[in-house]
């Protein structure tokens, strides 16, 4: 009796590892060899066995039980722990869990996160406006240039004595911004912040970072090529006569879910406003600095940022306060209508800051300092598009050695704020059912919830580099592991990574295109149980509200603020893999001559 139950346990053992189940969540690229490993269970007891096989022959390599259920904070699910942190051995692995099924497979090696890394950048590359995308760069996603936008033109609302209305102006390339095709400087500011202080912090790395592109090679870093493809834009969205800078480049209304140039609608710039002006301020500056060093590939670029940088400036000094607010506008009649993204905000003591402590890093002026004097003890949060305090409080710590000593308190202040936000993650994730940073509070689920994954990760990661302690960088690996896949909804948020991921976002190339996968390296906004788009959703609770249809824009989109972050987070671990202990560096011997 005892050999017959044990053939049928070895038969039901052996019959799911062919079965991937979604009740086994899992990083599903996988994990460093040296790194913390964890999966999630779902749908089973407390202590449940496990077994993890190799992908290739099938042989246990690991087996023990799963920790005690945990009631998530999020949703209904109740979830155990399967820990495998003492598995280092490189090679490609599942989780198998008897009568349940097996993991996705995942792997453990060194740079096992370079294919996120590589994707969220390249995802830039497919989200270009009037580039041709061809198929040496673009492979089965290749399609022609969309919106030309050398003819604009100017709307009534940004209309001046020297630029009336209808006047034809040039603003081509930049990024389509999200799902759409609409490029708003307001988003480019944020999205450009993070891409550039990614770099900023990991020099070093970017510098040998390919992705191809096609500048790759031109002794500029792929991430700053991309990023210089839409500064380019973004100079043309400076009103060459006062300084100012045009809040969009837009049609009236949303396109269709067409391809890019299809539609040949009308574009307008619309009203100019001091958030959109000091997000430009901002990035100019920083962008100055860190281009000073190209001078040889992209001669007068640095000086070129910075005398745009100080226009603006002056333009928002004799505007401090002018908000973009388009119901208003619409209101007063000026036509036609403008109906995209608004990117309004009324508070404009951030954008002040961030483009004060961009100008002072990269020109030393005291008089930039005063602004930054000011702000110094204001709390602390997330950065989005319409709060991008904490852009500044990183460039300020990351400079620190730029920044006169007379203000070494307050760099004091900063470094204190950011190690306490720290703190509030790193101390308590494990607590969270999915032992992810992520999800610690049910705010952490709103509209591009991804992002605030991403940005809880960078937070993290400057922390680290500030204290030297592995434990932020232990918290922020966390958020890589939801990111990819382990989280309620056992998506990769990436688009193609990972064996579950987004296959029908809302975004116009990839519903249009007529290729079953969609465009990749795009980062889904995530759970958002608002559901502002009333599409269908199986799940309503924060951490499940999902929807795999591009008719949801409110959990399904993809946009340049969410994808930015996530190549900071994603990359900056490959940055720190070797640094932090988590892998290796292999050597190669020499060749025998």
């Amino acid at each position: 009796m005892k050999s017959i139950l044990s053939f049928l346990f070895t038969v039901l053992f052996f019959s799911v590892i062919a079965q991937s189940t979604d009740s086994i969540r899992i990083n599903q690229l996988g994990y460093y060899p040296k790194a913390q490993k964890i999966a999630i269970l779902t749908g089973v007891p407390a202590e449940t066995d496990f077994y993890i096989v190799g992908d290739e022959k099938n042989d246990t390599v690991w087996s023990a039980k799963s920790g005690p259920l945990v009631q998530s904070k999020n949703s209904s699910i109740k979830a155990s722990e399967v820990y495998f942190t003492a598995l280092e051995k490189e090679g490609n692995y599942k989780i198998i869990v008897p009568l349940l099924g097996a993991s996705y497979p995942f792997t453990i090696k060194t740079n096992v996160i370079a294919p996120a890394a590589v994707a969220a950048l390249k995802g830039f590359y497919f989200i270009r406006s009037n580039t041709p995308l061809t198929a040496k760069f673009a492979g089965k996603w290749a399609r022609p240039a969309g919106h030309a936008d050398t003819e604009v033109l100017v709307h009534p609302s940004a209309a001046t004595d020297k630029r009336p209305a209808g006047t034809i102006i040039s603003t081509p390339g930049g990024w389509y911004d999200a799902g759409d095709y609409n490029k708003y400087i307001v988003n480019s500011g944020i999205s450009m912040g993070t891409l550039l202080s990614a770099y900023e912090e990991f020099p070093s790395y970017f510098k040998l970072l390919k992705t191809n592109i096609p500048e790759t090679g031109n002794g500029v870093p792929d991430i700053l090529n991309e990023a210089l493809y839409n500064l380019r834009w973004m100079f043309t969205m400076q009103d060459p006569d006062d300084g100012g800078v045009y809040n969009k480049c837009t049609n009236a209304a949303f396109d269709g879910m067409v391809m890019p140039g299809v539609t040949r609608l009308p574009r307008y710039v619309v009203q100019k406003g001091t958030t959109a002006t000091l997000d430009f301020v901002a990035v100019m500056a920083q962008a100055s600095r860190i281009f000073a060093a190209y001078k040889k590939q992209l001669p007068g670029l640095s000086d070129s940022c910075l005398k745009a940088a100080l226009y603006a400036w002056d333009w928002a000094g004799k505007n401090p306060a002018m908000e973009y607010n388009q119901n208003s506008m619409n209101r007063m009649m000026h036509k036609p209508a403008i109906s995209t993204g608004g990117y309004g905000d009324k508070n404009f003591g951030d954008e002040w800051l961030w483009a004060s402590a961009e100008m002072y890093v990269t020109t030393k002026d005291e008089a930039y300092y005063k602004l930054i004097a000011r702000n110094i003890n204001n709390p602390l949060t997330l950065p989005t598009w319409n709060n991008v305090f904490a852009l500044a409080f990183y460039t300020l710590s990351r400079n620190e050695n730029t920044v006169s000593p007379i203000h070494a308190g307050d760099i004091k202040t900063i470094k204190t704020a950011i190690i306490n936000m720290a703190d509030s993650y790193k101390d308590h994730y494990k607590e969270n059912a999915f032992r992810t940073v992520m999800g610690l509070t049910p705010k952490d689920f709103n509209w591009g919830s991804s992002s605030n994954a991403a940005n809880q990760g960078i937070l993290l990661i400057n922390a680290y580099k500030l204290s030297g302690k592995l434990t932020y960088l232990d918290a922020a690996l966390t958020n890589v592991d939801y990111l990819l896949g382990r989280n309620a909804t056992a998506y990769s948020f990436l688009t193609g990574v990972g064996s579950k991921t987004p296959m029908h976002p809302h975004h116009r190339p990839s519903v249009a295109d007529g290729i079953e996968e969609p465009v990749p390296g795009l980062l889904s906004g995530g759970p958002n149980p608002a559901k502002q788009d009333s599409c269908n959703y199986l799940f309503s609770e924060p951490e499940t509200a999902f929807s795999d249809t591009d008719c949801s824009y409110a959990s399904n989109e993809i946009a340049i603020n969410w994808n930015a972050p996530a190549v900071y987070l994603f990359n900056a671990l490959e940055a720190l893999q070797f640094e932090a202990g988590y892998a290796e560096k292999k050597t190669v011997a020499p060749k025998k001559k």
